[in-house]
């Protein structure tokens, strides 16, 4: 799982470099600018979209291994659960809020009465 984690990271990095070399096609930030024509041709473009397009999927389809191998805990955990897993086993439970036991609070004594008034 830690394979698949790096591996992950390292397609997001991609894709982000990915994104930032294309060329503007004309919307949002990229308008007016005087570098929107950095490469000058055309196949260098439809590379970089259809590389972006790979990398999107392969994002998707690790993340979905991970969360997958994650919630049936994986083939490297054994028979046995992990020392977080038993640590929470042993740990009681607490009570609900309102039920169990009063709290022990003690009343402050009442003060002397001055008699010399």
């Amino acid at each position: 799982m830690l394979f698949l984690i790096i591996l992950l990271i390292i397609i997001c990095v991609a894709l982000g470099l990915f994104v930032l070399i294309q060329n503007p096609k004309g919307g949002g930030l990229a308008t007016g600018g005087s570098g929107s024509n950095m490469f000058g041709v055309q196949r260098t473009g439809d590379v970089l979209e259809k590389g972006t397009w790979v990398l999107l999927t392969l994002i998707v389809v690790i993340s979905l291994a991970i969360t997958t191998i994650g919630k049936t805990g994986g083939a490297s955990t054994g028979s046995g659960s992990s020392k977080i897993q038993e640590h929470l086993d042993k740990t009681p439970t607490p009570s609900p809020i309102g039920g169990g036991i009063a709290p022990q609070t003690t009343a402050p004594a009442p003060a002397p009465a001055d008699s010399a008034k």
